[in-house]
């Protein structure tokens, strides 16, 4: 510690005021050209040999220390940033730069920031010039927001995408409340098959007005796979890498994901079973086809305890699961006769002309199973939709 920063310790009270930086850099030469891809599009990128001094009085009773030096010069610029005592090192370097309004290409940008009694005269910065002027607080967006971040130590630029909505920013949806099923169809334009179509899914099957007679068998090519096991917010979802596809009606339908919903959102004869496993798959056209397993108690299932072993907790979270691991032979019925009808997705958009095939055996889940998914999503399935005259098949 330097004399003057330990006479200034010395001096201190108890009681500190939150920290304000004073930054002085003067910068003169000639310009060396922008930023490879670095530069800031509202914010000049300089280059050359910089020189940025700082005094500061903070509300800790030690002297506050942040190294800084880089090395650029042009006209010389100064700004007020205010700053806690609790600030992270990078955070308060990332504060500075945003307060100046330059870019410092692959620079490392050099703080020192000293202590202040409250109310006092702040203490000389060390080799800060005298003659530095001091410009008015920055008001800008990208300031405000920095500052903001600074001021809670929050280094990085992404945040927790709220529940029910992308990262986009799309239309948070829900199963309950007032974004729930029965306002999808008013949340936004894209929506609005939600309200109006009339070939939506989930339905409520009745074998006596379906269509019984023979139906050709729906070929399944899984083969050991990797998988992703992703918390969306609304379910817990496989996203699946790996050559497993369906062959139905003449077309191949590769397997993009699934996921699960309690309690089933198919009914059969107005039964709803624990939970349904929906398999969605799409072919070369972009027709998607999804296979519906019904899930009812019984004994562990092989499949949902691997992915229930990789589950992520939290929202928007992903985990990768171990190459190879994941079967879907051993999510399948043995008697793979079903119900096929033309619906529609479950979830907004709520998109029409989806193939549907609902396995008519139902497969085990144990309770255990079935209580680790419930804590997460106790209720997450659409109400039935009318069937408005559909063609249900029943496959023998």
């Amino acid at each position: 510690m330097t004399p003057i920063f330990d006479a200034a310790r010395r001096r201190l009270p108890s009681a500190l005021a939150c920290a304000w930086v004073l930054i002085g850099v003067s910068l003169s030469g000639p310009s060396l050209g922008a930023d490879q891809g670095a530069a800031s599009r509202d914010a000049p990128a300089v280059t050359g040999k910089p020189t940025v001094k700082a005094e500061a009085k903070t509300d800790t009773k030690a002297d506050t220390k942040i190294e800084a030096k880089t090395e650029v010069r042009t006209e010389a610029k100064t700004a007020d940033v205010e700053l806690k005592s609790s600030t992270e090192p990078k955070a308060a370097g990332y504060l500075v730069r945003e307060a100046l309004g330059v870019v410092l290409p692959n620079k490392k940008l050099t703080l020192v920031v000293k202590s202040k009694p409250q109310g006092g005269m702040a203490t000389p910065a060390v080799d800060a010039p005298d003659t530095a002027p001091v410009a008015a607080p920055i008001n800008s967006r990208r300031y405000i927001a920095a500052r903001k971040a600074a001021m809670v130590g929050h280094t990085g630029p992404k945040a927790t995408p709220m529940v029910g909505a992308s990262p986009s920013g799309e239309v948070p949806w829900a199963y309950e409340g007032e974004n729930g099923p029965a306002a999808w169809g008013k949340l936004k334009p894209d929506f609005n098959l939600c309200a109006i179509g009339k070939r939506q899914s989930p339905i409520n099957i009745e074998d006596g007005a379906t269509l019984q007679g023979p139906a050709e068998p729906v070929h399944f090519d899984y083969t050991p796979s990797n998988g992703t096991v992703v918390n969306n917010g609304h379910t817990i979802q496989v996203d699946v890498q790996g050559e497993n596809s369906i062959t139905v009606r003449g077309s191949n339908y590769r397997l993009l994901q699934f996921h699960f919903h309690t309690p089933s959102e198919e009914q059969v004869n107005f039964k709803r079973f624990t939970m349904v496993a929906h398999l969605v798959h799409k072919n070369a056209e972009g027709q998607l086809a999804v296979v519906a397993v019904l899930l009812e108690p019984g004994a562990v299932n092989p499949v949902i305890d691997k992915v229930w072993t990789y589950m992520p907790l939290d929202k928007g979270d992903r985990v990768r699961m171990p190459l190879g691991l994941l079967n879907l032979n051993e999510l399948l019925p043995a008697d793979q006769r079903y119900y096929q009808f033309m619906g529609s997705l479950t979830t907004p958009p709520c998109s029409e002309n989806v193939l549907w095939m609902v396995m008519k055996q139902p497969v085990p889940i144990s309770r255990s199973q079935i209580k680790l998914f419930t804590q997460l999503y106790p209720n997450n399935a659409r109400p039935v939709q009318p069937v408005n005259g559909r063609a249900v098949r029943d496959a023998q």
